[in-house]
This record gives C-alpha cells, structure tokens and sequence, in this order.
C-alpha cells in the first residue's frame, strides 16, 4: 500500500509561481530553431508545419514569460522582431538531448526494433 502524499511535498520548490513549461507541443522544437541564432516570426512558422499563428504567438509569449527566450523589437520601417534563446534557454539543449535519446530508445523497444 503506497503512503499518502505529504501535504508539503512541493513547499521547497520556490515561490507559488508556477514551473517553467518546456513540455509544450512546441517548445522543444521552437529552441531548437533558434539554437543558431535570431529568428524571426515568419521563419519560425515557416519551418513549424502545423502550427497556426495564434499557436506560435502564445508559445513565444509563454516562453518569454518564462525567461527561456527574449524578443527584440526593432525600431525600424517596417517593424522587425526577433526571438532569441537566453542562457536559460540555452541550458535545455543537454535535457532535451537526454529526453529525445530515451525516447529512441523507448519506441525501438516498444516495436522491437534491436538496432
């Protein structure tokens, strides 16, 4: 028989604010367009297939919010905005790497593949 939950199981997780969501559909694949660089919006929605404007907007807000990426809005005719990671954002490259070698590994197990 498994034990109750603590009640204070997450009192030393910080503040109320709630974590950092990097398991969005999008985000891996949002850091990853911006690995190299700068991207602007109309890059990223051209390389994301099946992602609707309104989609990207709210997962680059979000990551903004977050502090995984920083937009910069230029003053210029016509506008130009970027997004680019932050060094916090930089640091999910090694998570996600470990996280997409486990997920290889569980879908070759799950179909049997050996290779």
């Amino acid at each position: 028989m498994t034990q109750p939950l603590d009640p204070e199981l997450f009192a030393n997780c910080g503040p109320a604010r709630p974590p950092i969501r990097i398991g969005g559909k999008w985000t891996a694949k949002i850091v990853l367009c911006l690995a190299d660089g700068p991207r602007r919006f109309t890059e990223l929605e051209g390389v994301l297939a099946g992602i609707t404007p309104k989609v990207l907007t709210e997962s680059l807000r979000g990551m903004e919010r977050d502090r995984l990426i920083v937009r910069t809005a230029y003053d210029e005719h016509p506008p130009r905005v970027e997004y680019e990671l932050t060094a916090l954002g930089r640091d999910l490259f090694e998570p996600m790497a470990v996280a997409c070698a486990w997920t290889e590994r569980f879908v070759r197990s799950a179909t049997g593949d050996r290779g």
